[in-house]
């Protein structure tokens, strides 16, 4: 078989109804189109989300949609699973050395190390933030945990 012999399946088309060209045609008189109103007119097209005059959904919703805190900090976030998958017993832990080791996209967000992970390695972590589950964590295995004192980082400066 060749690409020109390949043919649609035999009812699988039909040819296009000619509309008000007559009523022994089929499609006389009002053309599919009904009797008066709007869209029984020439050229009528309502526009996409009309609503007939009242306020449509799509202008009503954009005044539901919250808003953007612009002091919210974003951390990046780093477990101790990935710790212990990356470091050796006793290392020293930065936003330096995380971002060396591919677990950091970058370094101009703050770090928080979360607790998803088993951590047996003891590792002095020096964080901008740190959960209560992982800090426990770490110092179960031995290690130490230090935060990193920045400008907006509140519980650095009480411990």
């Amino acid at each position: 078989m060749h690409a020109n012999e390949l043919r649609p399946p035999k009812g699988a088309t039909h040819n296009r109804k000619r509309l008000a060209r007559g009523n022994s045609a089929g499609g006389g008189t009002y053309a599919g189109k009904g009797l008066k109103g709007q869209n029984s007119r020439s050229g009528s097209k309502i526009r996409l989300g009309f609503e007939g005059g009242q306020m449509p959904l799509i202008r009503r919703m954009s005044t539901l949609r919250g808003f953007n805190n612009k002091w919210r900090v974003a951390y990046q976030p780093v477990n101790t699973g990935a710790l212990q998958e990356r470091f050796e017993d006793g290392a020293e832990v930065t936003p330096e050395s995380l971002r060396s080791a591919g677990l950091l996209r970058h370094l101009r967000e703050p770090v928080k190390i979360l607790a998803r992970g088993e951590l047996t390695r003891p590792l002095n972590v020096h964080a901008h933030r740190v959960s209560a589950a992982a800090r426990a964590r770490i110092e179960g295995a031995g290690g130490t945990v230090t935060l990193i004192e920045d400008a907006g980082n509140e519980t650095a400066t009480e411990e």
